[in-house]
């Protein structure tokens, strides 16, 4: 695969050093569907920017008669550990990612499946059981643990389902009970695909975008720490490295001014359909702010706006995943794209 690396002009000033506190990205996908050997892909056009991701599919059955399926949207598994920060959009709701779906232009109403593991095992009946929300994030489930009978919390404490979590809650620290659950979580429908005709399915997410207060893989005046990871995953070259070299040089603190932020997509999960490939297949990458870098793998990208970038293939099978990187600059002063 080509590396493709887009680059902004650096203009700096000095600001005080950052912490490298990290929220994680997490990684969602598109769409699958039940097997089917009568049903197309003919086209997927794939939007992806730090406020939005759209998918526009076109499925073509094939053959004389209509095929039922089932069309799942797998939301990505989140765990309620204090120790981690996931990046959630939406916190507090069971659609943490404000997942939207159309099919030919008319609003779907998706199931919603959840099912709750700790150590691997379905622990959905005894959260329900003491009337505890699913998602381990919401402000609900922590205000259903603090009401748990004490036997309960000292069981769901043994079985790796809570942890006791001490914090400082501007009062002083205090002990309370933490999920320490996972949520997976899928929206789902039933779909028809009529015979020798077309179906035109559009969804809409809000991404996880993972970030860091400073650049992780260049300090100390070298590029070192996530640098070897990055290097393959966001396919950086010479050009995007000569920037975040320029960046820490104008510096005089000596180290490059960005905020990091990452977004995966998950390509390579569905195929379950007739050829296995994407006729049609077309990637846009939106950076959002002109100022940005941005950095990714894929092949013959064509700038196409002043912050969009555009990919397209025929008969594409998703080999990889794709896997973004935004260098934003922490001073608004920053100089504007090439």
């Amino acid at each position: 695969m080509l590396q493709y690396v887009l680059t902004a002009a650096l203009a700096l000033s000095t600001a005080p050093a950052l912490a490298n506190d990290s929220v994680a990205e997490l990684g969602t996908g598109g769409l699958i569907l039940s097997r089917s050997d009568a049903v197309a892909m003919q086209s997927e056009d794939l939007f992806i920017s730090p406020d939005k991701v759209t998918v526009d599919y076109v499925f073509h059955n094939n053959t004389d008669k209509d095929v039922d399926a089932i069309v799942a949207f797998p939301m990505p598994d989140i765990s309620g550990d204090p120790e981690e920060m996931p990046a959630i959009p939406e916190n507090q709701s069971d659609n943490f990612l404000g997942f939207e779906v159309t099919i030919d232009g008319v609003a779907a109403k998706p199931q919603l499946e959840q099912k709750v593991f700790a150590l691997g095992i379905d622990i959905g009946a005894d959260l329900k059981a003491q009337n505890v929300p699913f998602n381990p994030f919401g402000d609900a489930a922590k205000a259903a643990l603090a009401k748990l009978p004490q036997a309960v919390a000292e069981d769901w404490v043994n079985r790796g389902i809570i942890i006791e979590d001490t914090a400082d809650d501007g009062s002083g620290m205090k002990s309370s009970y933490a999920p320490f659950w996972q949520l997976r979580s899928t929206y789902w429908w039933r779909s028809t695909f009529p015979a020798n005709k077309d179906v035109h399915v559009s969804h809409r997410y809000k991404p996880s975008v993972g970030g860091t207060s400073s650049v992780s893989f260049f300090y100390d005046g070298q590029f070192q720490g996530q640098y070897a990871t990055y290097k393959t995953r966001y396919c950086m070259d010479d050009t995007f490295e000569n920037a975040v070299r320029k960046a820490a040089k104008d510096n005089p603190e000596g180290y490059p001014k960005y905020y990091e932020s990452r977004i995966a997509y998950i390509l390579t999960t569905g195929g379950n359909w007739a050829a296995g490939t994407i006729g049609k297949f077309k990637l846009t990458v939106d950076k959002g702010n002109p100022k940005d870098l941005v950095s990714f793998c894929g092949d013959n990208v064509k700038k196409v706006g002043p912050t969009s970038f555009e990919m397209t293939a025929n008969d594409f099978y998703p080999e990889h995943d794709i896997d973004i990187l935004l260098l934003e600059p922490s001073d608004s002063n920053g100089g504007d794209a090439n």
